[in-house]
């Protein structure tokens, strides 16, 4: 069977260089994720201008890092739980926090509903339990931060998706399993 291998800088179409380049200069690397999207300069540069433009709406970067979290702990996806657990810390989550986000078991009843909802989201493959939309109504969000929580999912179902068919080598710290 073909294995689908991490592509160097001059492998990838011009386009996709440039896009390197950005990130390059924006995140100090490449991450092996990114560049391996990057065989396709159109599925690279749509995942980035989706994922910054949902990452604009109703969700601090700490919500969107525990919506990362969830989502890449139901699908199993390793890269991602190493990124965004790294990510989460940097935005303020402690070690532990970040585990109990894992689990969907967190004290701040306003993070407890946006998980939930995603997590009934992801299991449910788009369909969720009545009681956890109600959550997440009740905790002040509206039908706009529904449809900008389901784009976050998209986000990462897409990544968590392109390392289920790759098993690209993880350039990040791994991610503590959780008990």
């Amino acid at each position: 069977m073909k294995t689908i291998q991490v592509p160097i800088k001059e492998q990838v179409s011009a386009d996709s260089q440039a896009i390197f380049n950005q990130l390059h200069k924006r995140l100090g690397k490449v991450p092996n994720l990114y560049a391996t999207i990057g065989y396709s300069a159109n599925a690279l540069k749509g995942f980035l201008d989706f994922e910054a433009t949902v990452n604009k709406g109703a969700f601090s970067p700490k919500e969107r890092e525990a919506i990362a979290l969830i989502v890449s702990e139901i699908n199993g996806c390793n890269y991602c739980l190493a990124a965004h657990s790294m990510l989460a810390i940097k935005n303020g989550f402690t070690k532990e926090e970040t585990l109990s986000i894992r689990r969907a078991d967190v004290s701040d009843a306003k993070l407890q509903s946006i998980l939930q909802l995603a997590k009934s989201i992801v299991v449910n493959k788009g369909h969720a339990g009545d009681t956890e939309l109600e959550n997440f109504f009740a905790a002040g969000f509206d039908e706009a931060a529904v449809m900008e929580l389901i784009g976050l999912i998209t986000v990462r179902v897409f990544t968590n998706y392109v390392y289920a068919l790759t098993d690209i080598p993880v350039d990040f710290p791994a991610a503590e399993p959780i008990k």
